[in-house]
């Protein structure tokens, strides 16, 4: 049904009360300076993991003594290998056990010594003598291989005996350069002196195929110590991209803790910003009260006619002023409760239309004052919502406030009742004011917030009235939509969800839905 009401001036009073809020949450947390304290440590620790910084250093001698520890019975199972080929061959079998015995102990002390390295909490200023030990055993396991080239046999069976110890050099040459590229110098120090001594003793002997061993084994030292090298790069690099995610992980870390703490301090601003408000509501109304009860007696005369016209135009202004600072502070009690979620709903069964009209009824004088037609547009069969009446009513009044408030004189307010698209229903109203830019609609949704257009207006407002209606549809669990164009009017939809309606949809015709 659509109706068009030419409003007539009736007599109306304020039939809004509410009461104060006197459940003040107490809620205390402990400070979480302890932890924003620990997170920054963390994150100067772990940014200190560059290559050169102790930390790095640390790293990579870790990183060694894994590897070493990961690779302790490679080599002795090589000089094995090489001694039993040697007893095999004719050797001494008292030369060539003793050798592989003294190899594998020096390597077995290198092992431990890492594995021992490990399970210690390394300071810093023992990373320089943990390396050097590091080297020295790597010398000394140099000397033994040195031992094994000088070693000479001269009833074996093998005419090449000693391209046989330049092959097993050559192994022990790749094992190394795989398992000790962490530590730099590793290399060098256990075979440059082997791979000399062999080519001198090539030297002096003048035989072609040593020369030519001697040669592949100055040429394999630095094309070893190269992948060794290589290697080393490698891990440093991905040393440095896991420092780089730890340090930004750490930022994350450091940034969480800062904005849970910034969001303590929030709530605790908020908790104290309710309790004020709560513990105030009482002390502001008791006074308010009075103020309005005695304008009214004095500006209606109940107690005998006032002489003077002057003193009854202060009365009115008195009592004026009185109700709009009681308007201001229920519609700021009434935001802070919903903010702090202690708005309680009294839902029951109620017509949306019924109340809808009568708000509409409400505005008729200030409308009609405006010369502003109101349209009211609602369709029938509506079936009960199961909703608070009187945040319906306050819903419907705020957004029927602002339409008139910027509805141009002789303009149009129109008002609008259905079903949405999903099985709900809505209030719509729309009025063909100046609009609201784009970019202004997230401020008029903020409490407190007002649009340029509001600032300029005669009018102004507290800028609550929007955020109450967003909350009050928010603990019905239903949306507010506010579509507006510049220079084009605005429309504003309260929308309650399908779960209210008390009774099903129907299946036809087809719902109706409000459009800008």
């Amino acid at each position: 049904m659509l109706r068009i009401i030419h409003p007539i001036p009736d007599s109306m009073a304020p039939q809004r009360s509410t009461t104060a809020d006197k459940n003040i949450v107490d809620r205390t947390r402990s400070s979480r300076n302890g932890e924003l304290a620990r997170a920054l440590r963390e994150t100067r620790n772990r940014l200190a993991n560059s290559p050169g910084s102790p930390g790095f250093d640390r790293e990579m001698l870790t990183l060694h003594g894994r590897a070493t520890i990961g690779s302790a019975t490679t080599i002795p199972l090589l000089a094995f290998a090489a001694a039993a080929s040697g007893m095999i061959a004719g050797m001494g079998i008292p030369q060539i056990v003793t050798w592989a015995a003294a190899t594998s102990i020096v390597y077995a002390v290198i092992a431990l010594f890492a594995r021992r390295t490990g399970r210690l909490a390394v300071r810093e200023g023992a990373l320089a003598g943990i390396r050097y030990r590091f080297l020295l055993g790597h010398c000394l396991a140099g000397l033994c291989w040195s031992w094994f080239v000088w070693a000479d046999c001269q009833i074996c069976q093998i005419d090449q005996f000693p391209v046989v110890k330049a092959v097993v050099l050559l192994l022990a040459m790749a094992v190394s350069a795989i398992f000790s590229f962490a530590l730099s110098g590793a290399l060098l120090c256990t075979f440059a002196l082997p791979a000399v001594l062999f080519a001198a003793m090539s030297v002096r002997t003048g035989t072609p195929v040593d020369l030519v061993m001697a040669g592949l084994l100055l040429v394999a030292l630095p094309f070893f110590a190269y992948v060794a090298g290589h290697l080393r790069r490698s891990a440093i690099m991905l040393l440095s991209f896991r420092t780089e995610k730890d340090g930004l992980i750490a930022e994350l870390e450091t940034a969480n803790a800062i904005s849970d703490e910034a969001r303590r301090r929030a709530e605790e601003a908020n908790l104290a910003k309710s309790r004020f408000l709560a513990s105030m509501s009482h002390e502001l109304r008791t006074p308010l009260n009075a103020i309005l009860g005695f304008s009214e007696v004095m500006s209606q005369e109940v107690l005998g006619p006032l002489e003077n016209e002057t003193y009854r135009d202060y009365a009115r202004d008195i009592h004026t002023s009185g109700k709009h600072l009681l308007e201001l502070i229920n519609e700021i009690l009434d935001i802070s409760r919903i903010e702090a979620g202690r708005y309680q709903l009294q839902a029951e069964p109620m017509q949306l239309a019924e109340v809808v009209e009568e708000c509409c009824h409400l505005f008729e004088l200030k409308a009609r004052t405006k010369s502003i037609r109101l349209v009211q547009d609602y369709e029938s069969s509506l079936p009960q919502l199961n909703a608070d009446e009187r945040a319906v009513r306050q819903i419907t009044l705020n957004l029927l406030s602002n339409a008139v408030k910027f509805a141009p004189s002789g303009g149009e307010v129109r008002v609008q009742v259905g079903w949405t698209a999903g099985g709900g229903q809505y209030i719509s109203v729309r009025d063909n004011g100046p609009g609201i830019p784009a970019d202004e609609i997230p401020i008029v949704l903020s409490a407190f917030g007002q649009g340029s257009i509001a600032i300029k207006n005669a009018e102004q407002g507290t800028g609550l009235g929007l955020p109450i209606v967003q909350g009050l549809l928010r603990v019905h669990e239903g949306k507010f939509d506010i579509r507006s164009k510049l220079r084009g009017g605005t429309e504003a939809i309260a929308i309650f969800p399908a779960t209210r309606v008390l009774k099903a949809h129907p299946t036809s015709p087809e719902p109706q839905r409000a459009t800008a």
